[in-house]
């Protein structure tokens, strides 16, 4: 009697003990994320967008009861977990239709973010949008930025394999409007225009289109120039004289980073110099015919290297077959590694900001259609338009899962398949055999 009695107080105890955690639980929450780089967590760069919102944030939805609710909320309480002043509110479109019409909503799930007065959309529910409409509420409007035209430049909106197109429409998710400028019709560059992006002319520019350019500066605009090998005689020397950058006569090569590709002028940067826009950087960019660059002494502006080559590259001035190209010193080639990447920056001439800032890339291919989708490529073009625009806080990178997209070779997959469909539904048979065998044998 007296062993009954005691399991039963040690039964009574562990309900007790269950009751208590299971009460705990309720008021103090662990979350471990497990999956590749933390993707389902918030990414660094949401978690820096949440701290620049000063204040609560409103989140309305407006949704039909059922599914579309469930993951607006599941959504919102990712982003809950770093900011506790935001609310959630939802608004059934058929039962309000008023109000669902006076928010501009147009189709049901979409969410209006609303903070110290300005607001903004989001369509599709996931981190990319969400976090896109936040930038623009940080921004508090739309950032002009001028390309300019008229001399074979890349189009900010064409579709070609050539263009940025497709580079533009994503930084346009956030707030960034391209203008296209032509220097020879404009008396000027606009005073509304946040940047100016010069990528890759093709023919030289007037004597008076560079002047313009140079005034910009000299004011304290901010400037992106993709410069690219070859890119003589365009009159650019009055530039780049401003701006203490010398291009280097041809193109840089490396056996090493064009293994898999077999084109030397194919450079993978795997490795990144310490700068604001590289810090936290870790994913590789691809980099397709380079043009290494030297910063001149006795400029005016702090020249930070962002883009170097690896060790076993080099510049080959003469023109070389790519398929048999190698290192030759005796050929005046300059050994790497190479810097094809400047952030520039000094104190401002304009009272309007305390600091200039200027990037020069030996290479555009990298952000256009064709390039773009490869490694970190759009990343790396993000942040530097961030970095450009001012926009510190949100020079940051949105980790890239290594496992979101699985690609397994004819073998890997009848491994898989014969695994999956023979080897493991038999091993669980002959499991349940053998348990079956023992307990007859009981």
């Amino acid at each position: 009697m007296r062993g009954g009695w005691r399991g039963w107080l040690h039964a009574l105890l562990c309900v007790v003990i269950a009751v208590c955690l299971a009460a705990l639980s309720t008021r103090f929450g662990f979350t471990a994320d497990w999956s590749a780089k933390a993707r389902a967590t918030l990414t660094p760069q949401s978690q820096s967008l949440l701290r620049q919102l000063r204040g609560p944030l409103a989140v309305t939805s407006y949704a039909r009861p059922g599914d579309l609710r469930t993951k607006t909320t599941l959504l919102v309480d990712r982003y809950r977990r770093f900011k506790r002043d935001i609310t959630l509110k939802f608004v059934d479109p058929d039962f309000d239709p008023v109000a669902t019409q006076d928010a501009g909503v147009t189709e049901s799930g979409e969410l209006v973010l609303s903070w110290h007065g300005r607001e903004q959309h989001v369509a599709d529910l996931d981190e990319a949008d969400f976090s896109d409409a936040l930038v623009r509420l940080v921004r508090g409007g739309t950032r002009l930025v001028a390309f300019i035209t008229g001399d074979g430049e890349r189009d900010a909106t064409g579709s070609g394999a050539a263009d940025l197109g497709e580079f533009v429409k994503r930084l346009a998710a956030q707030g960034v409007r391209a203008l296209p400028l032509n220097l020879a019709n404009a008396a000027e560059v606009p005073r509304n225009a946040k940047l100016v992006v010069l990528a890759s002319p093709q023919a030289a520019l007037l004597p008076s289109s560079v002047r313009k350019l140079e005034d910009y500066l000299a004011d304290g605009g901010n400037l992106l120039w993709l410069t690219e090998p070859g890119s003589d005689g365009l009159g650019l020397a009055p530039l780049a004289q401003t701006l203490g950058i010398k291009r280097l006569p041809g193109m840089l090569l490396d056996t090493d980073s064009s293994i898999g590709s077999g084109d030397p002028r194919l450079l993978v940067a795997t490795h990144y110099p310490a700068q604001a826009i590289t810090n936290g950087f870790d994913v590789d960019t691809l980099f397709p015919q380079t043009a290494a660059l030297a910063a001149m002494s006795g400029a005016e502006w702090n020249a930070q290297p962002i883009l170097q080559s690896g060790a076993r590259s080099w510049n080959q001035a003469t023109p070389v077959d790519s398929a048999q190209a190698t290192f030759q010193p005796d050929s005046g080639a300059l050994k790497g590694p190479l810097t094809f990447g400047y952030a520039l920056s000094r104190l401002s001439p304009s009272p309007a900001r305390n600091q200039q800032r200027v990037v020069v890339i030996g290479d555009g291919d990298f952000l256009s259609n064709a390039y773009l989708a490869d490694a970190g490529n759009f990343d790396f073009g993000e942040r530097v338009c961030e970095w450009l625009l001012d926009d510190d806080a949100l020079v940051s990178l949105s980790p890239t899962a290594p496992d979101r997209v699985l690609k397994p070779t004819r073998t890997e997959l009848g491994v898989l398949t014969a695994g999956y469909l023979i080897v493991l539904p038999l091993a669980l048979i002959l499991v349940g055999l053998a348990i079956g065998w023992r307990r007859r044998r009981r």
